[in-house]
């Protein structure tokens, strides 16, 4: 697929350069990314493995079911940079505010809420289907004169000299394709191509855990809370969604669907997917009466839980980015947010640089923007891995411990905000 013949500009620059940029993977944190970089006039190609599908912008996304999609949790930071690229109008009409946040702890003591009104926000971030977020997002780079789109395309090839970087793909009809430019990202996911053809290693840590992900109907309004509970088997997430055909600008909403993420030992997966009562009773003992009954489950997917990180994110005129960088723990959903600020911060580096007349692809300012989101994306991962470990340790002082430290931030000043704020993305 190629761009359109008629397209309308989706940048807040005039200036156009004549440096580009290979995109390798088109997924959310791809698409994001390439109009990012378009908002700062530079030219970028994404090579996407899968087809994209025909879309129209005439057409409004149909949900498939009402209960079958897989949804995303966008923190307030992420909501700002797409509003930074006029994105967010045409996103926020299915999105589902969170106004505040419940964590306890199954068959404990322990209990915290974070409140919007405390905290002096207007929300702590967004549920949206992921289908809405990846539809909008390949509607604007489809209308972006800056974004030329080539899907169906398998990388087969990678190499760069001092002054250029070439990625060589094959498609369906064509083999050996070449495309050159000052930089490459890649954005190819947990497994990616552009990472393995440059030998770049991962560390890796399997968790001993599946996520069930799906949405949910209760009998109970969400009122836009989004509750966090920890269980023997991993943390839980049951996420407030907006109606099946209502409007997130919309302030009278029933809202009783929601986005839940169950984590499970894997090995156990299968019959969570395939007995909805089963689902659905295992949700009610592990959330209690807090999310009201479940009265009905949509399918559902399985999704095996490893970290897997990258040994570095930068060689030479390449970075490694996405879930191709960081793939984390989905508890606290803080993995595409981070994403989506690396992907903010060096779109903001290479506008400098065309300002400045300066190489985009220059290794040095690439390293230095490695060394720039080291800190966040460190403290990000510490954060889901000590959750993660802490809130499923047996031992009895480990919990009395974990529980009266959930009292100890509900109650003690000057905590909250902290922890909200970086929960926000607000601050790294």
């Amino acid at each position: 697929m190629t761009n359109q013949t008629e397209k309308t500009a989706f940048n807040n620059s005039d200036a156009i350069t004549e440096q580009s940029v290979i995109i390798a993977g088109g997924g959310h944190v791809g698409l994001s990314f390439a109009l990012l970089l378009a908002a700062q006039g530079i030219a970028s190609s994404i090579v996407e493995r899968k087809k994209y599908p025909k879309l129209s912008p005439k057409e409004d996304a149909k949900r498939t079911h009402y209960l079958d999609s897989r949804n995303t949790a966008l923190s307030r930071r992420t909501v700002q940079i797409y509003q930074e690229i006029d994105l967010w109008d045409q996103l926020q009409s299915h999105a589902c505010r969170i106004d505040s946040v419940q964590v306890s702890e199954q068959g404990s003591f322990g209990y915290a809420q974070l409140n919007k009104e405390e905290e002096n926000v207007e929300s702590f971030g967004q549920v949206m289907e992921n289908a809405w977020l990846g539809r909008k997002l390949l509607l604007a780079v489809q209308q972006s004169p800056l974004i030329d789109l080539i899907d169906g395309a398998n990388v087969t090839a990678v190499e760069q000299s001092a002054t250029s970087v070439t990625l060589t793909y094959d498609t369906d009809t064509e083999k050996q394709q070449s495309l050159t430019a000052d930089l490459l990202v890649a954005c190819d996911g947990r497994d990616s191509t552009v990472r393995n053809l440059l030998d770049i290693g991962t560390k890796d840590y399997d968790y001993g855990q599946t996520a069930i992900v799906g949405v949910v109907q209760t009998d109970k309004p969400h009122e836009h809370v989004a509750i966090e509970r920890f269980s023997p088997a991993g943390p839980l997430a049951v996420l407030p969604l907006t109606d099946a055909d209502g409007d997130g600008n919309d302030p009278v909403q029933a809202g009783y669907r929601r986005s839940v993420v169950w984590v499970c030992k894997s090995g156990e997966e299968k019959q969570y997917l395939e007995d909805d009562a089963l689902f659905m009773a295992t949700l009610q003992k592990a959330f209690g009466q807090r999310a009201g009954t479940f009265i009905e489950a949509g399918r559902r997917g399985a999704y095996p839980l490893t970290r897997v990180l990258a040994e570095r994110q930068v060689d030479g005129r390449i970075v490694i980015m996405g879930n191709a960088a960081h793939t984390l723990h989905p508890v606290a959903g803080q993995g595409f947010n981070l994403c989506m600020r690396d992907a903010h911060v060096l779109a903001k580096m290479l506008g400098n640089q065309v300002l400045r007349g300066e190489d985009i692809g220059d290794p040095q300012m690439l390293k230095a923007y490695e060394r720039a989101r080291q800190k966040d994306q460190k403290r990000v991962i510490r954060f889901c891995d000590a959750v993660v470990h802490g809130f499923t340790h047996p031992n009895p002082a480990v919990k009395l411990a974990r529980n009266v430290a959930l009292i100890a931030f509900d109650k003690l000043p000057n905590v909250k905000p902290l922890v909200a704020n970086y929960a926000m993305g607000l601050k790294s």
